[in-house]
This record gives C-alpha cells, structure tokens and sequence, in this order.
C-alpha cells in the first residue's frame, strides 16, 4: 500500500514538473513575442482584467505544484544590460531570453512569501480600484510577521520581479496600482491636457500656456489623459533651473514648442507621457541635457531606449523618436565654452568608458561613440547654464535657434 502511494506522488510531483516546464517555455515565447502584440495597445480595462486573471493564475498554478508535492516555482525576466538586445528599427532595448527562477525552498521562503503577499495587494487594489506608493507598500508589509520587509530596497526589488514576471502580457507597475512617492514632472507650452473627474468622469482641460509663473505638473499615469496641441516640436530639458528659464521667457511661445522638465534621470510618468505626445501627435522629441557622461549615457539613453533594469517595460516608457539636440562635447568648441567647463571626474571617464564598451545604444551609432571619445580627449564636462558665460539668455537668443536650425546634425 505505502509502495502504490509512493508511485502516485512520484508520477503527480512528475506532471508537475512538466506542467511547470511548459509554462516556462510559454512565459519565454511570450517575451519573443511581446513586440508585436505590444503594437495593438490594450484599454484600461483589458489590462485591468489581464493583471487579475495573471495573479490569479500564478496562485492555482503554485497551489496544484505544491499540493502535488512538488516545489512551486516562478519565472521571470533578468533585468539588466547583458539581457538586452538593441535594434535602430525597434528603437529600444528589448528583452534578451535569459529568465531566472525563484524555486520555493529553505533559502528563498520569505522571498517567495513576499512575493505572493504583494501579488495579493495589488489584486486588492486593481479590483477596489485603490493604489498605494511603493513606500506605503513597504510600510503594509509591517504586519505580514515574518515576511515583512526591513528596509524599502528589498520590497522595490520585488515589486519589480512581480511586474517583470507579468510584463510579459503586457501589465506594468502602474496596471497593477503601485505608483512612485514623485510626481511625473513639469509641463509648459502649446498643449491642452485632457483628464478626467475621478468621481464623475467629466473632462478636465488645462491649458498649459496658461500656467502663471508655473507648470503642469504630470500624475504618476498618464495613458488616460488626451491631447490637443499646435506644437511643432517638445523640448525635453534635463534641468529644473533652465526649464525655469525657458518658461520665464515663455521660449514655447516664440518658438511654438511643449517644454518638458526631466529633473534628471526622466520618471516613468514623463517618458510615457512624452512618448504619448510624439507618438499621438506625430512631434518631433528634442533633448537638451548636461554635456557629461551622465547626461548623455544615463539621462537621454534612458529617455531614448529605456535601461537595462527596465527591459521589460521599455515598449512603453521610453521615445524611440528622440534626438539629442546638446550639449555636445563640439558645443564646448564652436560657442567657446572652454572656460566654463569641469574636468570629468574618475566616475564619469568609468561611465563613458563603460558605455562604449557595453551600451548596445552607443555601440550602434558611430557618431555617438566619437562623441564620447571626443569628451574623453578633452577631459571636460559643461553644464547647460555654461551659455550663461554670453549672458543669462543667450541660450535663448543664440544657442537653441542656432541649433534647431541644424536638427539634421543632431546625435541619434
């Protein structure tokens, strides 16, 4: 009798095993294939039920492995620059096929515990249409004994497994109702925003040339929001203080543009709000950022092709179409800032190094790796505000209409 029993449980933790085979071969063909159905777009509502039916499904299949007597497992994307693959007609980095497992074992119980609960907590919250920041996600977690989290990186780091895990059918962070502590960023210029009454469903418009001495400030989502613009181009800027400048000498009026504030490193908010506006209204993306390798490797890349950590979700948060209007390492030369720059510190010359070496980006576009060998033999950095050296708003006068006369020479 013990011996027939011992069979049963071998051939079911068996089917298990294979169940759990197959669907790890599905999740990888999902991610080969998540380019093109990405094209298509779905409503709020098809992701909205996309994201419960994904949860729920992982939970039956986790409890017919376990009961089965096997050992329950996870799959899901790697996140990182040596998983990506970069394509100029795609315009961003794409998922490679490498996939990591978290197995349900001595080592790996509270992770795999924590990853359920906060599964839970976003099914919670997509039914009861709710949210919470990643911080208050973290402070929840306070009352889950001994799955609780000790400091906010470790629930941020699984946060992120989750939305890789159900990236691939399409469902992102903000599908699943978690949203950042910061705002989206700062909008000004010819363009109408169109939202919506939370309580009511009416439209909300606000012009945002009618802003005062401020600007539109981004929700963490913006997929909702409709558009209505004259624009010709969007000027993305890294800084706040040159934003500031811009919009106190109202440059999207005379030069009939949307200004967009990164803040540095673009949030999620603003690249998939920029990539709606160039995408829906068919503008062209400038960016006006720091002649430095953060600047040019971190900030526009970002903007551009997404990140290595961001892969999964790189379709929707980044602007293919964007270009790099300055400053370069030759504006240094041609508007004479070589008295206003700062040598590069052993942390940039590692990064620009670095990114000619590893960045699938710069190592497509031959003008982007003399750009950052160009920097490298100068040994210098310049900062937006250098054009102060001319005058306050000579970036106003002469640079950016010298420059927007040249769009053709723009780094890629």
């Amino acid at each position: 009798m013990a011996s027939k029993k011992k069979s049963s449980k071998k051939k079911a933790t068996k089917k298990a095993t294979k169940k759990k085979s197959t669907a790890k071969k599905v999740g990888q063909k999902a991610a080969r294939t998540r380019k093109a159905k990405g094209a298509a777009g779905a409503t709020g509502q098809d992701l909205k039920k996309v994201a419960l039916d994904s949860i729920v499904e992982v939970a039956k299949t986790i409890h017919k492995i376990s009961i089965a007597g096997g050992l329950p497992e996870m799959v899901m994307p790697q996140r990182n620059l040596a998983n990506v693959t970069y394509d100029k007609k795609t315009g961003y980095f794409e998922l490679g096929g490498n996939f990591k497992t978290r197995t349900l074992d001595v080592n790996s119980v509270k992770t795999f515990a924590q990853t359920l609960r906060l599964m839970s907590l976003a099914q919670d919250m997509v039914s009861d249409d709710d949210f919470a920041t990643k911080r208050e996600a973290y402070y929840v977690s306070k009352n889950w004994g001994e799955a609780k989290f000790n400091e906010q990186r470790e629930s941020d780091s699984v946060l992120d497994d989750i939305e890789g895990m159900f990236s691939l059918k399409g469902v992102t962070r903000e599908t699943l109702r978690f949203v950042p502590e910061e705002h989206g960023g700062s909008v000004v210029g010819a363009l109408t925003v169109i939202d919506r009454d939370p309580e009511t469903g009416d439209p909300i418009r606000s012009n945002c040339a009618a802003m005062g001495s401020g600007a539109y400030t981004l929700p963490s989502s913006v997929d909702h929001l409709g558009f209505e613009t004259s624009a010709k181009f969007i000027l993305a800027i890294e800084t706040g203080g040159m934003f500031q400048r811009l919009n106190h000498h109202r440059y999207w009026r005379s030069s009939n543009c949307i200004l967009v504030e990164m803040g540095g490193v673009p949030t999620r908010a603003t690249r998939r709000f920029v990539r709606r506006l160039s995408e829906g209204l068919k503008l062209p993306v400038y960016a006006f950022v720091d002649c430095d390798p953060y600047g040019m490797c971190n900030i526009y890349r970002t903007l551009k092709v997404g990140s290595g950590a961001s892969a999964h979700i790189n379709a929707k948060f980044c602007v293919p179409n964007a270009s790099y209007l300055g400053v370069t390492p030759q504006d240094i030369i041609d508007f004479g800032l070589e008295d206003a720059t700062h040598p590069l510190l052993p942390v940039d010359i590692k990064r620009a190094k670095d990114a000619l070496k590893n960045d699938p980006f710069f190592q497509a576009y031959p003008r982007w790796k003399k750009a950052l060998k160009q920097m490298l033999k100068m040994g210098v950095r310049a900062e937006q505000q250098a054009f102060a050296k001319w005058g306050l708003n000579f970036v106003i006068d002469e640079y950016l209409p010298a420059k927007i006369k040249a769009t053709k020479k723009f780094l890629p």
